[in-house]
């Protein structure tokens, strides 16, 4: 299902993130999850898989956090 917020994202990403990598999770996983509506049972799958790679456009992971490229 969608996120409303932030807040409302799983603890895998909202515990490891920095904020602006939280709104970009969010936003994708949204669209994604509008996009693939058609995907049944995948459908969240798919839309967290294409949230993860649009954060990871913007960030790397460093050690133990996710700095800006």
């Amino acid at each position: 299902m969608p996120y409303a917020s932030i807040d409302d994202l799983p603890p895998s990403v909202s515990g490891h993130l920095p904020l602006h990598a939280r709104e970009i999770y969010r936003a994708a996983f949204n669209h994604a999850w509008d996009e693939y509506g058609d995907r049944g049972a995948g459908r969240e799958q798919i839309a967290h898989r294409v949230a993860w790679a649009a954060v990871k456009r913007r960030y790397r992971k460093l050690g133990e956090s996710w700095v800006l490229r």
